[in-house]
């Protein structure tokens, strides 16, 4: 398969608040109201046209499904490295959930790559209003407090569902464009596109030399 990019995205978050069921309405366009817990890790694949400097790049992302359960947490947190990205979810309709996502963050900049990830927090299963007990002023309280961002989603209906990655995609390549290093772990081999990048980033280090 041709790309210009890979892209790893991890989703993490309790178990039960539906991060199977999101990935699946992202890849497939589909919901299954049956709950599946997922044993250990699992990931779905989907490429996408991004453009960046008015050019269109082919982008492969792999999303990573995680176990919510402790007893597979050595197992997840082993995979956090890789990831470039994650969707942290929490379930409205669940308060310890949204209590947990607090240390689901902590566990994110433990082990991931660096100790401040891309991270979009995602209050899941908004569909569900008559069940809600997380209101969206507490939750983009606590989203705004983490400098995080913040979208109310659903698989069900598949509101912001694809936004949400969007906005995960808009910042991994943000940093792609500003770090040739970052780029050259996010690139699927494309010489031009890291050639550009380097270019960029030396006309920079110029326009700001004091020497």
């Amino acid at each position: 398969m041709e790309y210009d990019y890979l892209i790893k995205f991890l989703a993490v978050g309790d178990s039960g608040v539906g991060k199977t069921s999101f990935l699946y309405q992202y890849t497939d366009g589909t919901f299954n109201s049956r709950f599946i817990s997922t044993v250990g890790i699992d990931f779905r694949e989907k490429t996408v046209i991004y453009q960046l400097n008015g050019r269109n790049h082919k982008i492969h992302l792999q999303l990573w499904d995680t176990a919510g359960q402790e007893r597979f947490r050595s197992l997840t947190t082993a995979f956090y490295r890789d990831a470039m990205g994650f969707l942290l979810l929490f379930d409205l309709t669940n308060e310890l959930s949204f209590l947990e996502v607090r240390n689901w963050i902590e566990q994110l900049k433990t082990h991931s790559l660096t100790s401040a990830p891309d991270i979009v927090l995602c209050g899941h299963k908004c569909d569900i209003s008559d069940k809600r007990v997380i209101s969206e002023e507490r939750a983009r309280k606590f989203a705004n407090d983490h400098q995080l961002s913040y979208l109310e989603t659903s698989a069900a209906t598949g509101q912001n569902v694809a936004r949400a990655i969007e906005l995960l995609l808009d910042k991994i390549m943000y940093r792609m464009e500003n770090s040739v290093e970052y780029a050259m772990t996010c690139s699927a081999g494309k010489s031009q596109i890291i050639q550009n990048l380097k270019a960029n980033q030396t006309k920079k280090s110029n326009l700001s030399c004091n020497c």
